[in-house]
């Protein structure tokens, strides 16, 4: 062990309490405003970091338990590079976060390389395709993210008052980075659109008369607006068939459609069009971007639209622009090509030469 460089500071008062680990990491997690998607990822990664040091507390285990744990990810669980940084960030969380140790070691676990893979992107006739053979709410969904370059989740979290039809707007609200933008609506889903709505619109009605048309709001918005909840605007432009319990609040209320649905809506879609691609809701984002490339439109532009930070993430996508293999000849189309031309034009057969063969002479020329 590394005593003298993984000491641990003294945990905070307000640590030292009845409180189970993992509820003190959802209390840090919940005051940091995370999604509870993220909630649920790193309370699982502590878990199973406890129960791969035998049930210590974590702050008894230091560089060691950490770099075997991520190895033994690597090795024995053969994960991808990307789940491991995802259990490195979770622990780094819980040691610098909940339990507030200042260990020097924490910034120098190694953090796994991702291999350089380019997105699966769909061509134009294989989207239309796909559109074709997605129907009902799913396909006006996988449409939204094609003709939106919108996340699944940015799609299904849309809310009533975030569509702007008279401006064929779309507003992104907390996309990733908690950042919000805004990008198109495309002209051939708004008769769609606005028919889905008036089917949602009925259904909030009997919500409504049932009691149950409160939809979840961020934060304190529901102790600031207290009618907020109950209005037309604020309701999910997608919600789901069927009401379920909040898991934070335990309240009954009807959330979104969730993106298993979607999923699972695509690769029947996929199947249907005899398209062999592993696609997922994501790759309709990459495709979006693909095409405006290909179409001429400036990679400020596409990168403003996908909501992306750094323009070096969308220049990603500049792979359309730029042919590589598709450029270059292969010398077997080449070296078939005087076949052709004499297949086409007989009068050239007297000029046609015989390609020269390895094939050793036969022991009578050489009597």
């Amino acid at each position: 062990m590394l005593s003298a460089a993984i000491a641990v500071h003294q945990t905070p008062p307000l640590y030292r309490s009845s409180l189970r680990l993992l509820d003190q990491v959802r209390e840090v997690i919940r005051r940091k405003h995370y999604s509870i998607r993220t909630e649920d990822v790193y309370c699982d990664w502590v878990r199973r970091y406890v129960r791969f040091c035998d049930l210590r507390h974590p702050q008894e285990c230091g560089a060691e338990e950490v770099e075997a744990f991520l190895t033994a990810l690597a090795t024995k669980g053969q994960v991808a590079a990307s789940t491991q940084n995802q259990a490195r960030s979770a622990l780094l969380f819980l040691y610098k976060e909940v339990l507030h140790s200042e260990l020097p070691w924490l910034e120098n676990v190694a953090t796994a390389k991702r291999p350089a893979r380019l997105p699966v992107v769909l061509t134009k006739d294989e989207v239309r395709r796909v559109l074709t053979e997605a129907d009902g709410t799913s396909g006006l969904i996988l449409g939204l993210l094609y003709g939106t370059g919108m996340r699944v989740l940015e799609a299904l979290r849309l809310r009533v008052k975030d569509v702007e039809f008279s401006r064929k707007e779309i507003v992104v609200r907390e996309g990733k980075g908690f950042r919000d933008r805004v990008t198109m609506l495309p002209m051939l889903l708004v008769a769609d659109l606005q028919a889905h709505l008036e089917r949602v619109r009925v259904l909030h009605e009997r919500d409504l008369r049932e009691d149950n048309g409160r939809v979840y709001l961020p934060y304190a918005l529901e102790r600031k607006y207290r009618s907020a909840a109950a209005e037309w605007g604020w309701q999910y432009v997608f919600p789901s068939q069927r009401l379920s319990v909040d898991p934070r609040s335990g309240v009954v209320r009807r959330h979104h459609v969730q993106p298993l649905a979607i999923q699972r809506a695509l690769r029947v879609a996929l199947r249907c069009a005899g398209i062999a691609k592993h696609a997922t809701p994501h790759t309709l984002r990459h495709s979006f971007a693909t095409h405006l490339l290909d179409d001429g439109y400036d990679i400020r532009t596409v990168q403003e639209l996908l909501g992306h930070q750094d323009v070096s993430t969308t220049m990603i996508y500049t792979h359309v622009l730029n042919k590589r293999g598709r450029g270059v000849r292969s010398p077997l189309d080449r070296a078939e090509e005087p076949a052709a031309v004499y297949a086409t034009q007989p009068h050239l057969a007297h000029c046609r030469r015989e390609w020269p063969t390895n094939t050793p002479a036969s022991p009578q020329s050489h009597a």
